[in-house]
Order: C-alpha cells, then sequence, then structure tokens
C-alpha cells in the first residue's frame, strides 16, 4: 500500500474518532446530573453549588457567570477558560458530564465543598477536584469561585536544536520503477498474557530498530486449545503509535469476556510505517514517584522544555517487578495544554493488587499540537 496514501487513511480515521468521541462522549459513572431543565435555586448552600453545576453541565456560562460571588474578580471568558482551558486541549472537546459534592464545614453564614468534576472527553473520563466556598448573601446563597488563572509566560528565545526527519515519497510523474521508501523495522521485545477481572489483557513492548521515525500499532489474536481464532483486538490507546530511531513503546491489549485458561496461543502482528517526524517538543519529567497502596499511582511533573505549545500529553507507564519482569501497563492522558517551562501535573493509577510487586518503571511521553503528534 503506497505510504502517503496510507498516512492519510490513518489520519483520517484519527479526525473521524476524534469527531465521534466529540459529539459521543464516554460518561462519567454517574454519582450526580442536574435533572431535567436547568436549577437555578440559592436557599441553601448545597443548591446553590449544584445549581451552578447544573448551568456548567449544560454550557450556560453566562448564567453560571452571573451567579458568582466573586465575579468582579474575573470576567466571563476567564471564568469560561478556567474550566475549558485558555489553550486548546481536551478539556476544550468535552463536557461536563457529573459532579460530585462532599461537605467539608457548614455554618449559617458560609460553607466549604470539595467538588469533584467529571469530564466526558474523547479519550474517556477526566476528574477535576475543587475546594468551593460557598457565603450566604441575604437571603440566597452564592458560590465563591476558586478560579486558577494560567501562568504567564514571559517574553524569551528558546534555542532550537532537535532532529527532524522528512520523508520524500513518489510523486504522481516520478519514474522510481519498483523502489520506494522502505517501512521501518520494529520488534516486539516482550509480552505477557495475564488475567484480569474485566477479561484477557495481552501487554509487552514494542522496539523500533530501525535509523527512522515509525508510526507503529499492534494486533493480537487469541488463538484457542485447537489453534483456531477467538478473538482479534489492537492496541489503540494505551501506546505511544510515534516511535523515533531506537525507541520503546509499551502496548496494552484486552480481550473481555475471555478468559485465559481458554487461550492456547497468543498470534501478534506488529504494524509499521514511516512518516514525518522531529524530537522536539522536548517534555521533560520532574519530582517523578511510585507511591505506594492505598491509593498506589505514579506521580510527577511534566515541563515543557521547547518553544511551542503541547495541546495534549499523553503519559504512559511501563511498571516492572525486581527482577525487570512487566507487570502492568497504565496510562493517563493529561486534559491541559503544556505551555513552556511550566510544570503541568499527572496522575497515573495503579492496580491495588498490583502495586506490591512493581520496584521501577519506565514513562513514556507523546505529545499532540494542533496539526498532528510531535
Amino acid at each position: 500500500m503506497n505510504g502517503r496514501f496510507l498516512a492519510f487513511i490513518l489520519a483520517a480515521a484519527t479526525v473521524v474518532l476524534i469527531v465521534v468521541g466529540t459529539m459521543f462522549p464516554v460518561s462519567a459513572a454517574k454519582v450526580y446530573a442536574g435533572g431535567g431543565g436547568l436549577s437555578s435555586n440559592s436557599s441553601t448552600a448545597e443548591a446553590a453549588l449544584r445549581s451552578l453545576g447544573d448551568q456548567i453541565h449544560a454550557n450556560a456560562w453566562g448564567r453560571a457567570y452571573d451567579s458568582l460571588a466573586n465575579k468582579a474578580q474575573f470576567t466571563e471568558p476567564q471564568f469560561m477558560s478556567d474550566l475549558m482551558g485558555y489553550y486548546p486541549n481536551l478539556r476544550t472537546y468535552s463536557g461536563l458530564d457529573t459532579f460530585e459534592i462532599f461537605p467539608v464545614h457548614a455554618s449559617d453564614t458560609d460553607a466549604e465543598y470539595q467538588v469533584k468534576l467529571h469530564w466526558a472527553t474523547v479519550m474517556g473520563d477526566a476528574v477535576e477536584t475543587r475546594n468551593v466556598h460557598v457565603v450566604r448573601n441575604g437571603d440566597r446563597w452564592q458560590v465563591n469561585w476558586p478560579i486558577v488563572k494560567e501562568p504567564v509566560v514571559p517574553p524569551q528565545v528558546i534555542p532550537v536544536n532537535y532532529l527532524r526527519w522528512d520523508v520524500i515519497y513518489r510523486g504522481a510523474g516520478d519514474d522510481w520503477a519498483a523502489a520506494d521508501v522502505e517501512a521501518p523495522h520494529v520488534k516486539i521485545i516482550d509480552m505477557h498474557p495475564v488475567q484480569r477481572a474485566e477479561g484477557t489483557i495481552i501487554m509487552g513492548e514494542l522496539l523500533n530498530e530501525d535509523v527512522v521515525p515509525a508510526y507503529v500499532s499492534v494486533t493480537a489474536t487469541l488463538l484457542n486449545k485447537s489453534q483456531q481464532p477467538i478473538s482479534t483486538n489492537g492496541s489503540f490507546d494505551k501506546i505511544s503509535h510515534l516511535l523515533l530511531p531506537k525507541q520503546v513503546t509499551p502496548f496494552f491489549i484486552r480481550f473481555e469476556d475471555v478468559n485465559l485458561s481458554d487461550v492456547g496461543g497468543v498470534r501478534m502482528t506488529p504494524f509499521s510505517t514511516l512518516i514525518p517526524a522531529s524530537a522536539d517538543p522536548v517534555i521533560e519529567i520532574q519530582n517523578e514517584k511510585i507511591n505506594p497502596a492505598p491509593d498506589a499511582s505514579l506521580t510527577g511533573q511534566l515541563v515543557n522544555q521547547s518553544g511551542q505549545i503541547a495541546n495534549v500529553a499523553h503519559v504512559l507507564g511501563t511498571f516492572y517487578d525486581q527482577n525487570g519482569n512487566l507487570v502492568w501497563v497504565a496510562d493517563q492522558y493529561v486534559d491541559h495544554a503544556l505551555l513552556p517551562q511550566t510544570p503541568v501535573d499527572f496522575n497515573i493509577h495503579i492496580p491495588e493488587d498490583l502495586a506490591h510487586k512493581i520496584s521501577s518503571q519506565r514513562t513514556v511521553i507523546s505529545t499532540y499540537a494542533m496539526g498532528g503528534p510531535q
């Protein structure tokens, strides 16, 4: 298949998935959601907070902003940007699905709540936690919204010094006979099938052993005891699709409702195609650590060392035991844009029953800018 045509198909498929996901986002588990119409009840602190959640859920930004007690401290566009992002990111194309309210303190004049906002993005549920102060104003209650303003990046010059690969494909008038650019050589260097509650998981690692960048993917076919196919699936999101030379990515393929005891074999098929790429932006990981159970997780901060904005960052964690054996693969899509030199937190959940087996990890960052992956 012609490389440009294949790249076009992959790009078109990605656009379609994003559009479908935006129109029909994945819903979070419903803990609390507003009723059929917009609520404007402010007779109690909790009612005022729930009314605000209903208005944000309905994208009634004007009504939500007007209901705030501290709206003089910021503008309506700043209020919207605080929730949806100052720069295009995953949150920009999401909507508030549900929200949870946890009372912390209450008196006759004010109240404190912890609010969890569940945003339905194209990549699933994104949870944001805010501590919110609600005050009484006469016979009604109003929310003091805890706005977080975007850090201001000062004017500066950042030297650009990075590798870049361009690809020249056969044109319509070119006479190259049978010659064309060869697909990069990739290899599966590790693969483990495991049984989990949701079914069979195939996880492993893929190496780009070539000297050129590759767009990669992996499919797995489960075979029964008679070596007949049971099911075929691919690694869509828990993989870094763009691999520079000698880079390694984990992959994670889920087969729901398939018991590993019924599997007699696994047929793996790696895929690669040559694409233009660059080694910029450079994302540095700071303060990375594994937190033990309960609430086991991998946390840290991403710092964009380049001069361009990374609109979406995908953090992939590969976890190993003390012998270097693969234990688990997990990821997080950071739903805020990465500005130059501005740290952004990440938090990857680790299953509690696996946390005690983990002694080390390797973290891979993929970034996407408006115009394509980096």
